[in-house]
């Protein structure tokens, strides 16, 4: 999997990660987000978080962790001898990875059908990769659409600010 960083507002390839694991070189053949995750609340191993502490965590609602789960977007999450949901570190992992999938405007349906090639294993990865490259790049065409329409506020941002300090100045005289 090809690491992106984000260095100076340039998105640029960072070859981090090697062809039998993860980027952190773990082996295990799982997808991993390309950042290092946010540190956790709770140390591997005691990480069973409750529905509202994962809610207080991501900000997601209980009904977004819900209708995730329910369509498909998260993985089996385990449940507590009563039935109560009971979510792990890799869980807020995956979270975190699908609140930057959303950033990028990709169609729920999409990141579904990503998951979904995740949890196909590396036989996916390919097809894994050609998505998110193609969704990178209609990042990288909205982000040259903002740059272009920052240069048009910047410039009458500008202007008006010369009209105004010229309107001063004829006040003045």
């Amino acid at each position: 999997m090809t690491v992106m960083q984000t260095t100076a507002g340039t998105l640029v390839p960072n070859a981090t990660s090697n062809s039998t694991g993860n980027a952190n070189g773990n082996s295990t053949g799982t997808d991993i987000c390309s950042a290092p995750p946010p540190s956790h609340p709770c140390p591997d191993g005691q990480d069973r978080y409750t529905i509202s502490e994962v809610v207080a965590v991501t900000g997601l609602t209980a009904h977004t962790l819900r209708w995730y789960e329910r369509i498909g977007l998260m993985s089996h999450i385990d449940r507590s001898h009563t039935g109560q949901r009971r979510y792990s570190n890799r869980d807020l992992d995956w979270l975190d990875f699908v609140g930057k999938l959303r950033m990028t405007g990709m169609p729920v349906a999409d990141m579904v059908r990503y998951a979904e090639m995740v949890r196909e294993g590396e036989s996916t990865y390919l097809d894994r990769r050609e998505l998110l490259e193609s969704t990178r790049r209609d990042v990288l065409t909205r982000i040259a659409e903002l740059q272009d329409t920052v240069a048009v506020l910047d410039r009458k941002i500008s202007f008006y600010g010369d009209a105004g300090r010229a309107r001063e100045g004829e006040r003045d005289r």
